[in-house]
């Protein structure tokens, strides 16, 4: 029988996820999928008696198992050699910190899949918790908009919401959004902050999670290129309701020469082309959510030059929820990944240091880059969902055989980054960063 490691979450103490939950080990030991062993986790959100009722055998550590299963980045330490193991590295963009943990995959011939490269032939990731970061990062956001306008001496009904990790559950948290909603239509928002917009950028799973949240204060939706009518009085606008816009790459990105017009296809393809055109919004945004894929190909969205700007002009943006937590990326002043416990900070141009919590001279940053396990039943649950089907495909496979002979399931292997010691031919571009 195929045995899988279910590892303890060790990158920190706050990390409450799972890869599977009980009901999804209960499923797969009941159809003779597969063995499964749970290392001992006292924070991971289910027991070890749910998995132990499931089937599971709950161990101090894992045995020799097939197949090492876990969320977020194992340590050198405790790689199982020449074993495979499947978590979310976050090595694909060669990543400085964690090419140790690569090379260390490479030193002891194990084998590394991805979930953040497990896709179908058009390239769809299959397996992920964008949804649900985008749930719990805009949950954050809300609550850090409460907060650090009461610290202004603001009141609003923003400040009745809590962190996304203090409820139990995140049905419990929507009826709270829906709630302050009722409040903001009934009692309206402070003159000096309306009308209050809240910009989200991008369209994928993240964004989408964040707008399921934000859409429970039942917004009105204002295309881009109506925001400045907002403010000039030209477009109605009402204190006693909010606004959301989106915003697509044609909306914060333009031609470098101004000669085309925007092409998608083009930016995608060859972005030193296009600079930012994002500073156009600035004078309108409350809040700004950011859900976009970006690497240092792609122009920043906002620099620290645009902050002086944005801070000399006293321009409304109060808190920016930077969910995709690229250090020194789009925001170029995300200068840390924050955890739960000391989730978001205050920022200026002139220290480019955070000061943590509300207080402060700058723009509120909230920049946590392990949301989805503020919910991490929801998370864990929605997770397995997509993983369970892969299963039987990677029981079945022999991890032992030369990768052009292997029998994986196609999604996972092309998710397979290094292979018994060896970058896969998709992934030699990583050897740059290895040598750095």
């Amino acid at each position: 029988m195929f045995r899988i490691g279910i590892r303890r979450e060790d990158k920190t103490d706050q990390e409450r996820r799972a890869p599977l939950a009980p009901h999804h080990v209960r499923q797969l030991i009941k159809d003779n999928v597969v063995e499964i062993y749970v290392e001992r986790a006292e924070q991971r959100v289910y027991s070890h008696d749910e998995y132990e009722n499931a089937g599971a055998k709950v161990v101090d550590d894992l045995p020799e198992c097939d197949l090492i299963m876990g969320v977020k980045e194992i340590p050198v330490s405790r790689l199982h050699a020449g074993k495979p193991h499947l978590f979310f590295s976050h090595t694909i963009k060669g990543q400085e910190y964690n090419m140790p943990l690569l090379q260390s995959i490479l030193d002891q011939n194990c084998t590394l899949m991805d979930y953040e490269v497990v896709t179908d032939e058009q390239n769809r990731r299959l397996v992920f918790f964008g949804v649900q970061a985008g749930q719990a990062g805009m949950l954050n956001s809300l609550w850090s908009l409460g907060q650090r306008y009461q610290n202004l001496g603001i009141e609003t009904p923003f400040k009745h919401l809590r962190q996304a990790k203090t409820y139990p559950s995140l049905d419990e948290a929507r009826e709270a959004v829906s709630a302050v909603g009722e409040m903001i239509r009934r009692e309206g928002l402070p003159k000096q902050i309306t009308p209050f917009i809240c910009g989200i950028t991008g369209y994928g799973k993240v964004s989408q999670g964040a707008q399921e949240i934000y859409d429970l204060l039942k917004p009105e939706t204002v295309h881009p290129e109506e925001l400045s009518k907002m403010r000039d009085g030209t477009l109605f606008s009402s204190a006693n309701r909010v606004y959301k816009t989106v915003f697509k790459e044609e909306h914060f990105v333009k031609r470098i020469d101004n000669t085309e017009p925007f092409n998608l296809q083009e930016y995608f393809s060859t972005p030193e082309l296009y600079t930012s055109s994002f500073a156009q919004h600035f004078p309108y945004l409350n809040c700004l959510i950011n859900a976009i894929y970006w690497d240092d190909r792609y122009p920043r969205l906002i620099t620290w030059e645009d902050l002086t700007t944005i801070l000399e002009k006293n321009y409304p943006l109060a808190v920016v929820g930077d969910i995709t937590c690229d250090i020194d990326g789009s925001i170029q002043f995300t200068v840390e990944a924050t955890e739960p416990n000391n989730p978001v900070y205050v920022i200026n141009p002139d220290s480019r240091k955070p000061q943590y919590g509300f207080e402060g001279d700058g723009i509120q940053m909230m920049t946590v880059d392990i949301l989805p396990t503020a919910i991490p039943r929801d998370s864990t649950n929605a997770f397995g969902d997509m993983l369970v089907p892969f299963i039987p495909g990677l029981a079945k496979t022999d991890f032992t055989l030369p990768f052009d002979k292997l029998n994986c399931p196609p999604e996972f292997k092309r998710a397979i980054i290094a292979h018994q010691g060896k970058l896969t031919p998709e992934f030699t571009g990583l050897e740059e960063f290895l040598k750095k």
